[in-house]
């Protein structure tokens, strides 16, 4: 990692931003659709599994009680048959907001991020922010060499999919 600030575009509006000495990683996409639907989707456990994570893995909902306190665990399978397991728990929920919780990847058990997902209008578009806060810079940096923004900027380009085939059959 450099000591420049790294931004970089991923998809038609994603955006990852890294500032040299925080140990933040931020990612922002507009989203064609309402705040409310972009809430819903991505609070929905039967939608989970259509967005969440890299293309050629596949996802199950362990667990998801959103609410404060709420526990949260999903599995990734890739081709292999190889389970990968993320767990975290709800802090705070103000529909349709803000999300705030924890996230963890069983694989570095210790290494629990603060994340924060907000969701602002604006001319019935929806900009959707996460916020990850790490334990460490050196956290934050290995989170980047796992390869971590390929994942997101495929994660979210599935969700952008998914809200446009919902969005397209609610308004035919």
């Amino acid at each position: 990692m450099t000591d420049e600030q790294r931004s970089t575009e991923m998809g038609t509006e994603t955006t990852l931003t890294v500032e040299p000495d925080s140990q933040t990683i931020e990612i922002a996409r507009t989203f064609e659709a309402s705040r409310q639907r972009v809430f819903e989707v991505y609070t929905d456990p039967e939608l989970i599994p259509e967005w969440w994570g890299p293309r050629n893995y596949s996802t199950s909902v362990d667990e998801m009680d959103v609410r404060p306190g709420g526990i949260w665990r999903f599995l990734n399978y890739d081709g292999d048959g190889n389970e990968y397991g993320f767990h975290g728990v709800y802090h705070d929920i103000v529909e349709p907001e803000r999300i705030v919780q924890t996230f963890e990847f069983e694989g570095t058990p210790g290494r629990v991020q603060l994340e924060t997902a907000t969701f602002d209008e604006q001319d019935g578009k929806t900009r959707l922010t996460a916020q990850s806060v790490f334990q460490s810079i050196e956290d934050r940096d290995a989170m980047l060499e796992s390869g971590m923004e390929d994942g997101a900027r495929e994660t979210w380009e599935r969700f952008a999919e998914l809200l446009g085939s919902i969005e397209g059959a609610t308004t035919r």
